[in-house]
């Protein structure tokens, strides 16, 4: 089994599996359809339920991926990805710091930092995160009052950041296609995957577009 970094750098599409988005969908019912379907993360990001419902659907999650090649993260809750052993956890610019996150969780878990511009990304880079979610790219619900940052933040980031990156934020399959056409292959996505009616499909249209 390769090394949760080499998983990381292998990784073109990580799916978020927002608990407001999907809202009645079981959460594990759509990680088993769209697991075998490319995606490399997948991410369970929940800002309404209680820690310990958190903890309960981060458990399940974990096992539905358990002998899989996908990295399992979990959102905001260093404390919850250590107690289920997750792959990692992704932080927000208001959460734990990275290298105390990185003192809960050892060195080999896998860590996320999002970023809107290319300074917090340096820094997210310095601090010892393993990868980095660079938007909104564009407008999307998932980031009220957050206007979209566009595109030219990722020539930059191609010279100046080493660890993977991810553009996130109002990304369906047209805008993954503008991504790829600017030189951006890997992608992280929330409605695309959550509020689709074929999630499976989608997901393998994403992860094709993104590796050719």
């Amino acid at each position: 089994m390769p090394s949760k970094k080499s998983l990381l750098r292998r990784s073109n599409l990580c799916v978020i599996l927002d608990r407001e988005n999907c809202a009645r969908r079981s959460l594990t019912k759509l990680a088993r359809a769209i697991k075998n379907k490319g995606v490399g993360l997948i991410q369970y990001r929940d800002k309404l339920s209680p820690a310990a419902e958190v903890y309960k659907n981060a458990l399940a999650l974990r096992k539905t991926l358990e002998h899989s090649r996908i990295l399992f993260i979990v959102n905001d809750y260093a404390d919850i990805a250590r107690a289920v052993d997750s792959d990692g956890v992704h932080l927000g610019q208001d959460d734990l710091p990275v290298r105390s996150a990185r003192k809960i969780l050892g060195k080999d878990k896998i860590i996320g930092k999002s970023c809107s511009n290319l300074p917090q990304a340096k820094r997210a880079e310095e601090e010892g995160a393993d990868y980095i979610g660079i938007g909104p790219v564009f407008t999307t619900p998932a980031k009220p009052g957050s206007r979209g940052i566009g595109l030219n933040i990722f020539e930059k980031a191609k010279r100046e950041i080493k660890i993977p990156f991810f553009a996130i934020g109002g990304i369906d399959e047209k805008k993954a296609d503008l991504l790829k056409a600017s030189g951006v292959n890997r992608i992280a996505v929330i409605r695309a995957v959550c509020k689709n009616n074929n999630p499976a499909a989608t997901t393998k249209r994403l992860a094709n577009l993104l590796i050719k």
